[in-house]
């Protein structure tokens, strides 16, 4: 059962594309979120049909089935995901009245193993940032990217939709455009600043080449560079960097949060820096941060 077919039953995929136009107008989720949803409402789709049930109307015992099989056959994340979408979907479908019971209203996730975030120690982070040639346009604006990404802990897709009037310069901040078209501002911090500012008058142009673009860090092509090429440069100049690992751009969004913590930042504020919605998702950098507890423990408490 690992080759689905390839089509849907017509009223099914109906229903998604009602779903994912109503979650868009609703939400105003991103492409990549609304793609996620199509892809395992899909999945869950060809299914059903293949064990001969009508996905629009299914069991609890036939979610509780799909998330077994999606849980053998993946992992117990990818079904706990699964079994988010199809919640938000068949909820729709009630709001439409197009079905009475909600199949997945019972339906307990799948239990998450704890875990940690990668992330990189202050040294490899400073190698990082000295790797991309600096004497090079390209190597101007990566050097300015990697060190807005780790100043400022903001997401891949983020950075690369940055657009000029975003950042401003004078004041030292970024407007950031998150999840859910969710405002934020961050500050840029003293070297990312400067960085950026070398970049603008000394690469930008270069990189243009007379074409005109909002995009803050345009590729050659002048438009904004994907989140696949910055995500290949990353890894390059981490093999520049002599850091063993693969590392992605998230590798340094962690960093950004572990190392604010580590030097006294309040969960709150980074909360708030990172974008994350509630405080629970910003709580599992306190285990990352234990060595700066530990330290704050021997030097405070008395039996310490």
């Amino acid at each position: 059962m690992s080759d689905f077919p390839a089509g849907l039953p017509d009223h099914f995929g109906a229903a998604i594309e009602r779903f994912l136009d109503a979650v868009w107008l609703e939400s105003g989720l991103s492409d990549n979120t609304l793609a996620a949803y199509r892809r395992d409402l899909v999945h869950f789709g060809n299914w059903a049909d293949e064990c001969g049930i009508d996905p629009i109307s299914p069991s609890a015992e036939a979610i509780s089935d799909y998330l077994a099989y999606r849980t053998e056959h993946s992992s117990a994340r990818t079904a706990a995901r699964s079994l988010s979408g199809l919640k938000r979907f068949y909820r729709h479908l009630i709001r439409e009245k197009i079905i009475r019971h909600d199949p997945c209203a019972d339906t307990v996730s799948p239990s998450l193993p704890k875990k940690l975030p990668k992330t990189l120690s202050e040294d490899d982070v400073s190698r990082l940032l000295g790797a991309p040639d600096v004497s090079t346009p390209l190597g101007i604006r990566d050097r300015a990217m990697i060190e807005t990404l780790y100043s400022t802990g903001m997401r891949v897709s983020e950075l690369v939709g940055l657009k000029v009037n975003q950042v401003d310069l004078e004041v030292g901040v970024c407007k950031i455009t998150g999840k859910g078209n969710k405002e934020r501002l961050v500050p840029l911090g003293e070297h990312a600043t400067d960085w950026i500012r070398t970049y603008m008058q000394e690469a930008r142009g270069n990189i243009l080449k007379r074409r005109t673009s909002n995009a803050l860090f345009p590729s050659t092509r002048g438009r904004g560079i994907s989140r696949q090429g910055f995500w290949q440069n990353l890894n390059r100049y981490a093999v520049v960097a002599g850091i063993q690992a693969t590392i992605s751009p998230h590798t340094v969004r962690h960093a950004f949060a572990t190392h604010l913590l580590n030097h006294g930042a309040d969960l709150r504020s980074v909360q708030m820096m990172l974008g994350h919605s509630n405080l629970s998702t910003t709580q599992i950098y306190t285990h990352v941060a234990r060595a700066r507890i530990r330290k704050l423990h021997e030097m405070h408490h008395p039996r310490g």
